[in-house]
C-alpha cells in the first residue's frame, strides 16, 4: 500500500501538483534505507536536497562559530531601512539645493527698469512707441492670415466642397 502511495505522489511531483507535505513524504521515503528497487533511480534527487540543506546549515554555523557572531535574523530589513534613509536624504538635499540656487539667482530689478516715468509727456511717447511696435507685428500676422484665406479659396474652387 505504501509503495502505491509513493508512486502516486512521485507521479504528481513530476507533474508539479504536489503539496509541501507530500514532497516531505517523498524526501523521508527516499532518505530511508528501504527504497523499492525500481524507484532507486529517484533517490539521488531527494537525497540531494537534504544533503545540500545540511551542508549549507553546517557551513553557516561553522562560519558563525569562527567569528563568534550571532545568527543574523533581519539583515535584509536593515539594508532596506538604510537605503530608504539615504534616498530620503538625497531627495531633501536636492530640494534644498534647488530652492537655494533659485533664490540666489533671482535678479533684483531696479526701479528705473520697471518702465515708470515721472514726466507724463515722456511716458506718452514711450507708450506710443511700444504700441506702434505691437501694431507692426500684428499687421505682419494679419498679412499671413490673408495668404491663408487666399489658399482656402483656391482649395475650395479646386475641390468644390
Amino acid at each position: 500500500m505504501e509503495l502505491y502511495k509513493i508512486e502516486n505522489i512521485l507521479e504528481k511531483y513530476f507533474q508539479g501538483e504536489t503539496s509541501i507535505a507530500e514532497e516531505n513524504e517523498l524526501k523521508d521515503y527516499f532518505s530511508s534505507s528501504n527504497v523499492a528497487q525500481h524507484l532507486e533511480q529517484y533517490q539521488p534527487i531527494f537525497g540531494y536536497f537534504s544533503q545540500v540543506k545540511e551542508q549549507k546549515s553546517t557551513q553557516e554555523l561553522e562560519s558563525l562559530a569562527r567569528t563568534g557572531e550571532a545568527i543574523p535574523l533581519q539583515t535584509k530589513k536593515r539594508n532596506v531601512a538604510w537605503l530608504s534613509i539615504a534616498a530620503s536624504a538625497v531627495v531633501l538635499l536636492g530640494i534644498g539645493t534647488y530652492f537655494y540656487i533659485s533664490e540666489n539667482t533671482t535678479p533684483i530689478v531696479a526701479q528705473s527698469e520697471l518702465g515708470t516715468y515721472d514726466n507724463p509727456e515722456k511716458a506718452l511717447a514711450e507708450t506710443q512707441k511700444a504700441l506702434a511696435l505691437l501694431s507692426n507685428n500684428v499687421n505682419v500676422g494679419i498679412e499671413s492670415v490673408q495668404y491663408i484665406k487666399e489658399y482656402e479659396q483656391s482649395k475650395n474652387k479646386i475641390f468644390k466642397q
